[in-house]
């Protein structure tokens, strides 16, 4: 048994490297990784939670201890939020017309691009090799967004943080999971495939909403969910591209890797919304926690592979590598800027229709600059999936008005009885 360790120990990179083109054993292997940094942060804060002087010491290291472990009580004082700026913004219906139109171009510039260099990347030759380390990747978007949200953060006014630093940490391992199983997908599946299991995560959402926050929903959801689901299948139950072989289309493989992807992606909306609705965190300070620990997480991972020196000698080799990289990370963090604004100012249902419309341009672009052909079947399914969800934003909507329309008239019943 001793021999057998001492050659698994002494061959560790060897037997690594054979292993690294199957996705369940890099899955595993970045899972350790986490674990490594996981494990001891759990003792730690349960540690520091119990220590009373952490909640009472002075000084630096204890303002971070109490940061990470405890968080901090609410300021007193209300933030200057922007309720007034959006108000008189939407007073006047040029600028926001103007703003409108920005928000839509910058989603769509942002995300486009990133779709179409995140399937060159993953799917296409640098000079003869392939890039093949989803973690990496992973990684250098993670640095760039830690960045961006750092600048913003640093040179606009925020309120006080009051949550416990870890609490970013478990939205952190499930973001970077579900972007490694996105860029992972597409070595088995093609990225309209992808695009179309991304579209149909309202499915996990719903059911992770119902686990992590006990939430109900409206029979239309439902519904539409269904539709969704219907429409997806059509898609992956079409018959395969011509000339392409079964194993760089939609395999096993690719399916498990994208529910894997939908799964994880549902976990961490829920939970930032529980984060959000808990701690009033502005979502820039979401953010740069979440990315610090993915940054963190994944060079961690990155270490315990030695996959790190590898990788990064790969980026300097090739310079198209590099210029397509770099620009895939900042279309990330620039996207996730526009997110936050376009919410913001318009709400959730324009954000979704601008977002929509993206997946639908995007399927369109990378069938004409890649070659992907769709049968009639697929074409459908592509059809019933899009129109289910404008179908449910147009629903979410109307349910919402109905809500408020109903709260009103209940207050002005009140009203007269009142008086």
């Amino acid at each position: 048994m001793g021999s057998v360790l001492s050659y698994l120990v002494d061959n560790w990179l060897y037997i690594s490297s054979l292993l690294s083109d199957k996705w369940i054993y890099n899955f595993i292997i970045n899972l350790l990784g986490y674990g490594i940094l996981i494990v001891p942060g759990y003792f730690l804060v349960k540690r520091l939670q119990k220590l009373p002087k952490v909640e009472t010491g002075q000084g630096p290291i204890y303002s971070i201890l109490r940061l990470f472990a405890l968080g901090q009580p609410p300021d007193l004082i209300p933030s200057s939020g922007q309720s007034a700026e959006a108000t008189s913004s939407k007073s006047s219906s040029y600028v926001y017309s103007v703003k409108l139109v920005i928000c839509i171009i910058g989603l769509q510039a942002s995300y486009l691009t990133w779709g179409v260099l995140q399937e060159r990347i993953m799917t296409k030759v640098y000079d003869g090799d392939r890039f093949t380390d989803s973690q990496f990747l992973v990684f250098i978007n993670r640095v760039l967004a830690l960045l961006v949200a750092f600048l913003y953060v640093s040179f606009t006014r925020q309120p006080r943080h009051v949550a416990p630093g870890y609490k970013y940490s478990f939205s952190s391992i499930s973001n970077i999971l579900s972007s490694w199983c996105q860029y992972e997908a597409l070595k088995y599946v093609s990225f309209p495939t992808q695009v179309l299991a991304k579209s149909a995560k309202v499915i996990p959402v719903m059911l992770m909403g119902k686990l992590v926050s006990g939430r109900t929903y409206p029979i239309h959801e439902y519904v539409t969910a269904l539709i969704l689901s219907a429409g997806v299948s059509l898609f992956l139950l079409s018959s395969n591209e011509p000339g392409q072989r079964q194993t760089t289309e939609t395999t096993i493989s690719g399916i498990i890797i994208l529910i894997g992807y939908m799964s994880f992606d549902s976990f961490t909306s829920n939970w930032q919304s529980s984060l959000f609705n808990t701690y009033k965190m502005k979502p820039l300070q979401m953010m740069l926690g979440v990315n610090f620990f993915s940054s963190t997480f994944t060079m961690t991972s990155m270490l315990f592979r030695g996959t790190l020196a590898t990788n990064i000698s790969f980026f300097f080799a090739h310079s198209d590598f590099i210029y397509h990289s770099v620009i895939l990370s900042i279309c990330s963090a620039v996207g996730q800027l526009f997110i936050f604004y376009t919410i913001e100012q318009f709400g959730p249902l324009i954000f979704t229709l601008i977002m929509t419309t993206r997946q639908a341009i995007s399927i369109l672009i990378s069938c004409i600059v890649y070659g992907h052909t769709l049968d009639l079947q697929a074409i459908v399914g592509v059809g019933v999936v899009f129109i289910a969800l404008f179908l449910r934003a147009y629903l979410n909507q109307r349910a919402k008005q109905l809500k408020q329309q109903k709260a009103k008239e209940l207050a002005e019943q009140e009203g007269p009885e009142k008086a």
